[in-house]
């Protein structure tokens, strides 16, 4: 076994175990801060598979942005601790069925699929400069309307947000 299979299970051994705490766990706090390290070992993955663009976009956009407001909004609501957020057992039967089903069709993709090999990268070349190419030549009009749609999402959720304010404020 080569170092890169050591560090990419010991990765891929993160990541499932503090997603299954944070599925588990009835403590929302020890959830939110198991969801950082399963964000940080698919981060880790990711920069093994030599994918450096979407390794920052995780770090940067998951773990800089959206756990940091999840965290804040744990630590700063009042009796949030005290919340007991399992649910009841009913939801355990379809979530052993459909695991079964997934399960099942990923090992007969991999029992007909036998001469996959994985490997690192061949090269660590930066994939980020072909990204930038490839959005402002062949694909910057889908680019600048996603821009524009961000745009009306934006105005709409900030619209919306203020007419709920004026309301409360009356």
């Amino acid at each position: 076994m080569e170092l890169y299979d050591i560090i990419f299970y010991l990765f891929a051994a993160i990541t499932l175990l503090s997603a299954f705490i944070v599925v588990t766990s009835k403590n929302i706090v020890h959830s939110a801060f198991n969801l950082l390290f399963t964000f940080f070992g698919v981060t880790g993955i990711y920069v093994l598979l030599g994918a450096d663009f979407i390794a920052v976009v995780q770090l940067l956009v998951y773990i800089g942005g959206i756990l940091i407001l999840l965290l804040f909004g744990v630590m700063l609501t009042n009796r949030i601790t005290s919340v007991d957020i399992r649910t009841g057992t009913v939801h355990i039967i379809p979530a052993v069925i459909g695991i079964g089903i997934l399960w099942g069709a990923l090992t007969a993709i991999i029992a007909f699929k036998t001469n996959w090999i994985v490997k690192p990268a061949d090269s660590m070349e930066p994939t980020t400069v072909g990204l930038g190419n490839l959005l402002l030549t062949d694909y910057v009009l889908v680019f600048e309307l996603l821009g524009i749609l961000l745009l009306i999402a934006l105005i709409g959720a900030a619209s919306i947000a203020r007419r709920e304010f004026e309301e409360l404020k009356d």
